[in-house]
């Protein structure tokens, strides 16, 4: 008797039972595995080896189908019970998989297995119409989130601002109060898809699965209006501009944003509008550094006021203020001004001022100034050593 030839084999589409895995080996659960940990061990495989992934990769397309396979009989109770009773033995009648093919009925809930990662690799388009997500696009649907920008100057951030910025964005018709259809008038049901937004056909080869398209007839919406609304066209909404009231809170920080909730755009069959965020944006001050609710800045002083100790006047974003240096400061010393910071937003706390004294030196100096240096100089003696940084310093001293 003449042997059938390899090639010819290795087409076949059904395997025999004996070189078929373990279905629980394929999803790689054990056999106690409860429902939930088989659907994401496949949701999860079938992610790892989906071909839309691994294009012109054979080995994982059929890692895929065989996955799908184990799915498709470990997910049905009745199949499931079969085969942990009988093996692969006990799906050869009556369990209707066809080799690598499946039985589409077990995706019915596809659109909850994989979220909203079906659409990133076509499973909705691919099992869509097999479930009840066929409906979906005459759902209520939220509007879409809109983002504003707005900046404001250091001062505006500091002790809050307001002000008014205009946004476009669509709003539901007041003609026809959303639906699409002219005053009076209806939507009809597509006759095309029956209302499911989607029409369905079998695909058959080694898989075979269902496949949803989107309805020529109705664009998806499941409904035809035979008499649109003059005003929208249809569309159920009309692009506007609006002015919304911004109101900037005390010490906001750059990149802060602000949400008025349902001022985003419509939503359409009846669904809620969306938000609308502002993110702020803060210019630099030409004299403060921010750090969170403090603020830091340098004043310069003369060796006499650092050697004698003197009153200063420093700024403070409330204006000026007098700030006592003591007899034999040294330069880089830090002093804590205590709550002039930055408020604390939604709060009655405010940070701190930390003013950095630096000695000044002059570049040009008089005889008589340079008389008097020399004369300091002859009965003064300083010690050339390094010294810490000011960050260890502040922390010394404020730590």
């Amino acid at each position: 008797m003449r042997r059938e030839p390899k090639s010819w084999i290795g087409r076949r589409k059904t395997l025999p039972a004996h070189t078929k895995r373990d279905y629980y080996a394929v999803l790689e659960v054990e056999k106690t595995a409860s429902d939930q940990e088989i659907k994401s061990a496949y949701r999860r495989l079938a992610l790892q080896y989906h071909p839309d992934r691994n294009p012109d990769n054979p080995e994982a397309e059929e890692r895929f189908k065989e996955c799908s396979e184990a799915y498709a009989i470990l997910a049905d109770q009745e199949k499931r019970s079969l085969y942990d009773r009988f093996g692969h033995a006990g799906l050869s009648s009556g369990a209707g998989t066809g080799g690598y093919g499946f039985d589409p009925s077990v995706f019915q809930d596809f659109g909850d297995l994989f979220g909203n990662l079906g659409d990133i690799f076509g499973f909705a388009d691919m099992f869509g119409g097999a479930g009840g997500g066929g409906r979906r696009r005459t759902r209520a649907q939220r509007g879409e989130d809109l983002r504003g920008d707005l900046t404001l100057s250091f001062e505006e951030a500091a002790f809050g601002h307001a002000t008014e910025i205009r946004v476009k964005r669509h709003e539901t018709c007041e003609g026809c109060r959303g639906t699409g259809a002219a005053p009076g008038k209806g939507a009809t049901t597509c006759r095309t898809c029956a209302g499911r937004g989607q029409v369905v056909s079998m695909r058959q080869g080694f898989l075979s699965v269902s496949v949803a398209r989107v309805c020529p007839s109705c664009g998806g919406a499941g409904v035809v209006i035979s008499d649109p609304c003059p005003k929208c066209r249809g569309q159920q909404r009309l692009e506007k501009v609006r002015t919304v009231q911004v109101n900037v809170p005390a010490g906001v920080e750059d990149g802060t944003r602000i949400r008025y909730a349902g001022q985003g755009e419509a939503g359409v069959f009846g669904g809620p509008s969306g938000d609308l965020y502002i993110v702020l944006h803060v210019q630099e001050h030409e004299i403060f550094q921010r750090e969170g609710k403090d603020l830091y800045c340098a004043v310069p002083i003369s060796f006499s006021q650092a050697a004698l100790g003197a009153q200063i006047q420093i700024p403070t974003l409330e204006g000026e203020q007098e700030l006592k240096i003591p007899e034999g400061t040294q330069s880089g010393t830090v002093f804590r001004v205590r709550g002039k910071g930055l408020p604390v937003v939604n709060s009655h706390g405010k940070g701190d001022l930390f003013v950095q004294v630096k000695v000044h030196t002059p570049a040009k100096l008089t005889k008589a100034q340079r008389e008097l240096l020399h004369q300091l100089e002859s009965i003064s003696h300083v010690e050339n050593k390094p010294e810490r940084g000011l960050l260890d310093k502040v922390k010394d001293i404020f730590g």
